[in-house]
C-alpha cells in the first residue's frame, strides 16, 4: 500500500516540477482514503511556508474540522525538514512514509511518537529530485 501512495505523491511532486517549484509532493490518508494533496507552492506564492506537507495538512484539516489528524499517515517524497517536521508532530499525525532522503534540511530523527518508513519509491523520488536541480544549475 506504501508504494501505491507513494505512486500518488509523486505525481503531486511532478507538478510543483512543472511550476519550476522544488518537486515535493505529500498526501495524507486515513482510513484508506485520501483526504489531502498538495505539492510545493513556495515560488509560486513567495511564500517560504509554502511546503507539500503543510498544504496537506491545511487541506485535512479543512476536511476534517480538526487540527487533530489522528489516526492519519503523510506521504511525502522527501523527507520533511524541520518546519514540516514540527507541524507534522504538532497536528498528530501518527506515520510519515517518505521517499528520499533529504540530505540538508531533513528533521524526521528528533520526532517522537510517529512511526516513521523511509526509502519508499526512492529511486523514482531521487532522479525527480536530481533532474530538478541538474536542470536548475
Amino acid at each position: 500500500m506504501n508504494e501505491y501512495y507513494m505512486n500518488i505523491a509523486i505525481k503531486e511532486a511532478k507538478k510543483a516540477y512543472k511550476y519550476e517549484e522544488v518537486p515535493v509532493g505529500a498526501l495524507i490518508v486515513k482510513n484508506n482514503k485520501i483526504i489531502a494533496k498538495a505539492f510545493n507552492k513556495k515560488e509560486k506564492t513567495k511564500n517560504v511556508t509554502k511546503h507539500a506537507e503543510i498544504i496537506a495538512i491545511s487541506k485535512a484539516c479543512k476536511k476534517l474540522k480538526n487540527w487533530r489528524l489522528e489516526d492519519c499517515t503523510i506521504y511525502v517524497t522527501m523527507e520533511p525538514c524541520m518546519m514540516c517536521s514540527g507541524a507534522i508532530e504538532q497536528s498528530r499525525i501518527k506515520k510519515i512514509v517518505y521517499g528520499v532522503k533529504n540530505e540538508n534540511y531533513g528533521s524526521t530523527d528528533q520526532l517522537k511518537n510517529i512511526e516513521i518508513i523511509s526509502q519508499v519509491c526512492e529511486k523514482k523520488c531521487r532522479e525527480l529530485v536530481q533532474s530538478f536541480f541538474k536542470k536548475r544549475r
